[in-house]
């Protein structure tokens, strides 16, 4: 038996009409009866193009206001009897049932109305159940029925029409089926995500997608889910890479600490900050974040919380970077950057961010809630002889906001808003220490008058001593150690100034 099938007869109910009349037009043209209902039978009409009501077929009026008009035996026979199949084709003639050979439906707008802070009533009046219904039919009988379950197939679905006057493969019906089980479940998860408060279960669907270059490496592949233009307007250079989005997606939940606060400049390598200030200027907060580690910076993410201005653009030119992100750009400065073919640039949008995080693990998922707490002033416990000065005070709160987006272990030096060196990723605290006194000394920073922040809390004094013999003389950490008491011992014998916050911020 041939797996062609030729539509001669189709049911049409849609929210959104954009595009659909080409399709009405073409299927006209080939002489395929048309079935529907509601606006979109007053929509064909308006075409000047005949149309059966659904009602003419079912004997029975749309009621309760429109939530049921396609809910009928005589509607869902039409599209799941199976062709070949003895006792469907009997049935279908002693019910005088109708053929359905196409089912093209666009759903109510449920995300887009939960998004637009509607009244839960109209939210809920937004949920599909009849035309869900309709794809869910059509798609589990895709041998015999196409299904079109979205406006954004109805240009493929008209080039398939259109090429073959009507006739779809079986091949054809099943991709489609499979767009269409796609849409259904997309739309079920968004429903029970804007009803679940209880239930501890992990729902997600990502309609949105991007195939990478490649993943980490060459040898792996890598696609990105998500809405990245919602995010970002990407004005020059190449496509971003899987690396190039986890150091993205780091430099912006970085710099979300400091918005609204004076210019601020950050330059990261492998998800951490490896250069960062605030000051009074754009360009002299890059200047002094460059030179946090101009070694580092090289081929690295920036972000700057103020328009990049001609000036600044200049001085970025002259390091190879690979992508640059800002809320503006002005004009001479977006031609200085564009100088580099492959340089990316990107313009931050004001976007909500998801609340929580979610990894692969094992053969499962680990989510969490985002660790969306920052340390203020008022979390603050002093808890040594010594107080911290107000401007050391500002240099800690400074440090903590860097330290929390760090990866553990990890110890942040900072001075006068400006990052002196970080210890990331170490296996232990001391080692992470070590590593930022040796950076620092690398690049000529003083650390006399320092301060130092650290994700965890001390077990041992150890820190607080090679701290202070580097000339740190302020220190803030959560605190928590059942052994806080020799590192406050040793910070009050040596004149140093100890916070704690109560919060500890491990980035694993």
């Amino acid at each position: 038996m041939s797996t062609s099938k030729t539509i001669k007869s189709a049911l049409i109910s849609v929210f959104h009409k954009d595009g659909l009349a080409p399709i009405v037009q073409k299927l006209n043209e080939l002489n395929v009866t048309i079935y529907s209902t509601g606006g979109t039978e007053k929509f064909i009409k308006e075409l000047g193009i005949d149309v059966v009501p659904v009602e003419d077929v079912t004997s029975y009026p749309s009621i309760l206001g429109g939530r049921v008009k396609t809910l009928h035996p005589k509607v869902f026979g039409g599209i799941l009897n199976r062709q070949d199949h003895p006792g469907d084709v009997a049935e279908m003639e002693e019910y005088n049932i109708p053929q359905l050979d196409l089912v093209i439906v666009d759903l109510y707008p449920f995300e887009k109305t939960v998004a637009s802070g509607a009244a839960e009533q109209d939210i809920v009046e937004k949920i599909d159940i009849g035309g869900i219904s309709l794809i869910r039919a059509s798609a589990k009988n895709f041998k015999d029925t196409f299904t079109v379950s979205s406006m954004e197939q109805y240009d493929e679905f008209l080039e398939i029409l259109s090429e073959n006057n009507g006739e779809t493969s079986l091949e054809q019906r099943k991709k489609f089926a499979a767009k269409s089980f796609n849409v259904s479940s997309h739309y079920d998860t968004a429903i029970f995500n804007y009803f679940n408060e209880d239930e501890v279960v992990y729902k997600a669907s990502e309609t949105t997608s991007k195939v990478l270059r490649y993943g980490e490496n060459p040898h792996q592949k890598g696609y990105f889910f998500g809405d990245l233009e919602a995010m970002f307007d990407k004005l020059h250079g190449k496509e971003l890479s899987y690396n190039n989005l986890l150091d993205v997606d780091a430099a912006v939940n970085l710099m979300n600490e400091f918005i609204g606060e004076d210019p601020t400049f950050a330059v990261l390598k492998h998800n951490n900050a490896c250069g960062f200030a605030q000051r009074d200027t754009i360009k002299q907060a890059y200047l002094d974040a460059l030179a946090g580690d101009p070694v580092s910076a090289f081929g690295g993410v920036l972000i700057s919380n103020k328009e990049i201005n001609a000036e600044t653009a200049a001085e970025i030119h002259k390091l190879f970077c690979e992508v640059v992100i800002a809320p503006s750009y002005s004009d001479d400065a977006l031609s200085t950057l564009k100088g580099k073919k492959n340089r990316v640039i990107l313009v931050q949008k004001s976007t909500e961010l998801p609340v929580q995080n979610v990894r692969t693990a094992l053969n499962g998922l680990l989510v969490q809630d985002k660790d969306s707490k920052t340390d203020t002033l008022e979390d603050l416990t002093y808890v040594t002889d010594r107080q911290p000065s107000e401007s050391e005070i500002k240099d800690l709160l400074f440090a903590s906001k860097i330290c929390k987006h760090t990866k553990s272990n990890t110890i942040v030096f900072t001075k006068n808003n400006q990052l002196l060196a970080s210890g990331t990723g170490q296996t232990s605290r001391v080692d992470a220490l070590n590593q930022a006194i040796e950076k620092a000394n690398n690049f000529g920073f003083d650390l006399n008058g320092a301060v130092m922040a650290s994700d965890a809390f001390f077990p041992f004094p150890d820190c607080v001593e090679i701290a202070d013999k580097a000339g740190i003389k302020s220190v803030i950490q959560p605190g928590g150690s059942i052994k806080d008491q020799l590192s406050i011992d040793y910070c009050n014998a040596n004149n140093l100034s100890m916070v704690m916050t109560g919060t500890r911020h491990f980035k694993h």
